[in-house]
């Protein structure tokens, strides 16, 4: 029987690639950044996070700063939950909405490290901005899927170009990640279409 044919386990992947899709998702989560800085006014972690990742869309360097910039937004996700202390994201209202708004930053300074792997995970780092930007709007809404329709709408007729060829050359979207995992493959559907 004739060996089945493989995937390649890498894909190309052009510095000027990572900057617009870096500048995309900075894009994506800037739209958010209100939400979470209503919830804490004096913490700039998030907006630092965007800031660095638009600096290297700008034509800037990936340096430490921009990763430590990216898991400083990650970590404050988790501070405005109270998860870092155990707590649960429901109980303060508004704050759930601000913990998505942080990942969005966070992942739009993580887009700059997208890795030349041929792997649907790498899906989530180019559209995960998106997605935690449509949910943190969802959940402050309070408005349910129509409010992401807006949102993931936005996202859908502003992706450069670099974001559905990068997307092009890897596996759709993995399943799981509950809601945020299905506006990602929401998405990426569009994309793709």
């Amino acid at each position: 029987m004739p060996a089945k044919p493989t995937e390649p386990d890498t894909i190309e992947l052009s510095t000027e690639e990572l900057q617009e899709i870096t500048g995309f998702a900075a894009e994506c989560a800037r739209r958010v950044l209100s939400i979470f800085e209503r919830s804490l006014p004096d913490d700039s972690r998030p907006r630092d996070a965007v800031e660095a990742a638009q600096a290297f869309a700008d034509g800037g360097r990936r340096t430490q700063a921009l990763r430590t910039c990216g898991w400083a937004a990650y970590k404050a996700a988790g501070e405005v939950t109270g998860e870092a202390a155990g707590g649960v994201a429901g109980d303060v209202p508004g704050r759930a909405a601000a913990a998505d708004a942080a990942r969005a930053a966070s992942h739009a300074a993580a887009a700059a490290y997208l890795h030349p792997k041929a792997s649907a995970h790498q899906v989530k780092h180019i559209l995960g901005a998106a997605a935690h930007a449509a949910r943190a709007e969802e959940l402050v809404t309070g408005e349910g899927q129509g409010a992401t329709g807006q949102t993931l709408e936005w996202a859908r007729h502003h992706a450069p170009p670099a974001v559905t060829a990068v997307l092009g050359r890897l596996p759709a979207a993995p399943p799981g990640g509950g809601r945020v995992g299905e506006l990602i493959r929401d998405l990426d559907t569009a994309l793709r279409a």
